[in-house]
């Protein structure tokens, strides 16, 4: 490891993590101004929720939504614009993991592999690809793990107060920070940094925490638990088949595999090899590890942002393994750069898809899903990208097809948040009214005044909607070849007064999941 003072050699690495940064940034820059395919389900609804800011929604705190209401209120909603910030966070995050491997001891080869597995990480790549929560929950895992050090080597007032802020907007933005919260518990009675218990700063940060993060559960509260609900049906129903083989299993592929040496490498680092003085933060990566495995039906991803921990320690490690033989160093990092080169494909959407098919193919890649769903030619996160602007242009055929008195009644009903987020980004230049559903945030929403008695809905189930109407009339069709299997292919229908009031049924089709 590095002999020079810290800060003597931090500032002569600030170009290095600087340049790897910056081309991190320049990835997904491109890849959103020349590639990106179209907007992800979940971005549409994100999209959405923006224009019905709350302390809270069904299926995620509110911090990301009023970040993304103000970038679409500064740059837009186009592709480019509303995917800039997840890059941005993305670069930051790889700027963190390699101050984090410097702060860990490392000089700099350790910096420069542990900012390369940053950068080739599938995961991290997926996340900062599309707008979501995940971009910044990596920054905020990474930034947190950093301040976790920093007590380490010497413990300060400011720092804990720090933490206890990164917590708090954590819990905002993302609920798995409660891992990240519950790890860092065991770490600091695990380990010398207990002795910090007995002044009052680590409870100010445990109070800080709590408190930003009260509005949401607040909100809950005030809305009978929704997200405790949507998790129970989410373990139950989409994620019930997962289990702990798939969740290990999934860390081979998610992270790369050329990357399984330095983040299994700087766990031992972590826990029993040179870096055991920061033994805490390995403390924290086995413990979320063991809260993830105890719940029997996590995704691989949600072990992302504990990752970055690894991740920085294990290029120390290797540096420190390798100190007196260098030469195995950049083998290293050059197997890694090649190794990343030809996998990210598989969460960053830069080829054309009918070559990213084929790509695929000739590495015998299946495509893959965490949920219970079937796939066609591509994984569902690219699949999710495709058809959602034809679908709006259907409904805005039939709709404008209607008469002025049925134009004035008609609701817009998306059988899922993807269908009603594309009705409400495409719709408006479309002619076409706000959606409703009743999935998710948009059954909170309610039916917006509509009675039931002109319904427009695209479906392949046309026995279920005369169930529920009077009359059911078939108008138009869509297809779409690359998305998930249950939307390549649906009708167009106009549906006619609803047997019960909507008022009624509205509570009977509540679907959080």
């Amino acid at each position: 490891m590095n002999p020079e003072p810290q800060e003597s050699t931090s500032a002569r690495l600030s170009p290095l993590i600087a340049a790897f940064a910056g081309a991190k940034l320049l990835i997904h820059l491109v890849t959103n101004a020349l590639g990106g395919y179209g907007y992800f389900r979940d971005e549409l609804y994100y999209l959405a929720s923006t224009s019905r800011l709350d302390w809270g929604y069904v299926d995620h705190p509110p911090l990301s939504i009023a970040i993304l209401a103000v970038n679409r209120w500064l740059l837009g909603d186009s592709l480019f614009a509303s995917r800039l910030l997840p890059a941005v966070a993305g670069s930051l995050a790889v700027a963190l993991i390699m101050l984090l491997a410097r702060r860990l001891g490392g000089g700099r080869w350790a910096v420069a592999l542990s900012g390369t597995a940053a950068i080739v990480s599938l995961i991290f790549i997926a996340y900062d690809t599309i707008y979501s929560m995940n971009a910044f929950d990596l920054v905020l895992w990474a930034a947190a793990a950093l301040l976790l050090a920093r007590l380490v080597d010497h413990e300060a007032p400011r720092d804990w107060l720090y933490l206890g802020l990164l917590l708090g907007f954590g819990l905002l933005n993302k609920l798995g920070v409660l891992w990240l919260g519950a790890g860092i518990s065991v770490a600091v009675l695990a380990t010398p940094l207990r002795r910090a218990l007995r002044s009052r700063w680590p409870w100010i940060a445990a109070g800080v925490a709590l408190l930003l993060f009260s509005p949401y559960v607040i909100w809950n509260l005030l809305h009978e638990m929704a997200h405790v609900e949507f998790i129970g049906n989410a373990v139950t129903g989409k994620y019930s088949r997962l289990g702990v083989i798939d969740f290990l299993g999934g860390q081979l592929l998610i992270n790369n595999p050329v990357t399984i040496p330095l983040w299994i490498g700087g766990l031992v680092f972590l826990l029993f090899g040179a870096g055991r003085r920061y033994r805490a933060l390995g403390i924290v990566f086995v413990a979320v590890v063991a809260v993830l495995l105890i719940n029997g039906r996590s995704k691989p991803e949600y072990l992302a942002g504990a990752m970055t921990i690894v991740l920085a320690a294990g290029g120390v490690a290797f540096e420190t393994w390798f100190e007196r033989s260098r030469r195995w160093v950049r083998p290293s990092l050059l197997a890694v750069m090649l190794c990343g080169l030809l996998l990210a494909p598989l969460t960053l959407p830069i080829l054309p898809v009918n070559a990213y098919i084929a790509w695929a193919r000739s590495l015998g890649i299946e495509p893959h899903t965490a949920e219970a769903k079937e796939l066609a030619e591509l994984p569902q996160f690219y699949a999710d990208m495709f058809g959602w602007e034809q679908k709006a242009e259907a409904l805005a055929v039939a709709y404008h097809a209607l008469g002025t008195e049925d134009q004035a009644r008609a609701a817009i009903f998306g059988n899922n948040y993807g269908q009603a987020g594309a009705v409400d980004y495409f719709g408006p230049a479309l002619g076409l009214p706000p959606a409703i559903s009743a999935h998710n945030s948009y059954w909170i929403w309610g039916p917006g005044g509509k009675d039931g008695s002109v319904v427009l809905v695209l479906s392949d189930d046309r026995e279920g909607l005369a169930e529920r109407f009077e009359q059911v009339e078939r108008v138009g069709h869509v297809s779409c070849r690359y998305c998930m299997p249950y939307e390549a292919e649906l009708d167009v229908f106009v549906c006619r007064n609803l047997r019960a009031p909507l008022s009624e049924v509205w509570p009977e089709i509540k679907n959080f999941s």
